[in-house]
């Protein structure tokens, strides 16, 4: 994307349920949303990003459980409340509905959580438990609750692991996680207090190192981000009964490469899940856990709301550099004492096909029509 692809208009909006945006953050999803390339289907005129948090400016007469003035975030995927049914409809904000990269948004009351006011995390960090949070969430305590003193091999050190991290930890399990940078692999280590650090650039068979420091037993969780690439180490890595939750696909593999994995897997008896982030419960507990082990989860970049540096932010996510998440702050006018008015006209980005391409704009949006 580039600065070329802005434009600007300008639109109604509705204020049901309405949130008043303060805080996004990136996923890996909206880059290949942005560059046209995401393998499912999207709303024409889309506003990006599913990952947000804010405060609640208007509610709707029926609604018991939120006052103006809280603090929420609102789940990923609107329909999921207390888990997938066969026959669900996957509605996800920034796909098949409009996302949060704006300054206002209208949501249902039941799909958003509450942040504690005793919680002390920032809208930014609130907004990165959308979706890797309640991701990692799920994989550690979804199904085969981790525990004390099991072991949780993490890969990569992108969002999804990162929190997972922070979360394993707090809970009392021993922590391995891996990476290409010996440098990020230090960072993490000192930052957060991984327990033992694997580079798969230095080690390729990394399952046999994780196997050495469990002296051969092996890891109970492993978080598998690389997909077909990875699988047979995270095979080799886990325990007898272990569960790998598979989250991503970055590191595809060629099908005639790949083994049998059955046999792999027979011989493990371990739980292959696969990971669709998660329920509004699973959030609202996992917003519990972070609020009473302060944790601070880890956004390394924030970035501005000007259209350049929203496409900065975008690219630097792509570009891989990051560790933890990449944030955006979302800007709102404020009164000489520096508290927040409302807008004449409210900023929301959105991406528009044209001739093939997807681009990034900008609404305009006069308040109260």
């Amino acid at each position: 994307m580039t600065s070329s692809n802005l434009v600007f208009r300008h639109t109604g909006r509705t204020s049901h349920h309405t949130l008043r945006i303060r805080g996004v953050t990136l996923n890996y999803r909206d880059t290949i949303v942005a560059n046209g390339t995401y393998p499912f289907p999207l709303k024409d005129d889309l506003a990006p990003c599913s990952d947000g948090a804010g405060v609640v400016v208007e509610l709707g007469a029926d609604v018991k459980t939120l006052l103006l003035g809280d603090r929420v975030i609102a789940n990923f995927d609107v329909n999921n409340l207390d888990g997938l049914t066969p026959g669900m409809k996957r509605v996800s904000l920034g796909g098949n509905v409009d996302g949060v990269l704006r300054q206002y948004i209208a949501l249902p009351a039941q799909v958003l959580t509450k942040v504690p006011e005793e919680s002390d995390v920032s809208f930014v960090q609130m907004a990165s438990l959308v979706a890797s949070g309640v991701t990692a969430w799920n994989a550690l305590f979804g199904v085969q609750p981790l525990k004390a003193g099991q072991t949780v091999l993490f890969q990569g050190t992108g969002g999804v692991s990162i929190i997972g991290l922070q979360l394993a930890k707090a809970a009392g399990a021993t922590t391995i996680i891996t990476s290409s940078s010996d440098e990020k692999l230090k960072f993490v280590q000192e930052k957060f207090g991984a327990d033992h650090v694997i580079n798969y650039k230095t080690h390729p068979d990394w399952a046999a190192v994780a196997n050495q420091i469990t002296n051969g037993r092996g890891v109970d969780f492993v978080l598998e981000n690389g997909g077909s690439g990875t699988i047979v180490q995270s095979i080799e890595a886990i325990t007898v009964g272990g569960v790998i939750a598979v989250i991503g696909f970055l590191s595809p593999a060629k099908q005639e490469e790949m083994p049998d994995l059955t046999v792999l897997l027979l011989g493990k008896g371990c739980i292959v899940r696969g990971i669709s982030l998660g329920s509004q419960q699973q959030l609202r507990d996992l917003v519990q856990f972070v609020s009473h082990h302060h944790i601070q989860p880890f956004v390394q970049k924030t970035f501005g709301f000007s259209r350049n540096e929203v496409l900065e932010a975008f690219d630097y996510l792509q570009a891989g550099r990051h560790i933890g998440k990449v944030g955006i702050k979302i800007k709102h006018e404020a009164n000489h004492e520096g508290q927040l008015v409302a807008e004449t006209y409210a900023q929301e980005f959105y991406f528009y096909s044209s001739h093939s391409k997807v681009n990034l704009a900008i609404k305009f949006i006069p308040n109260g029509q």
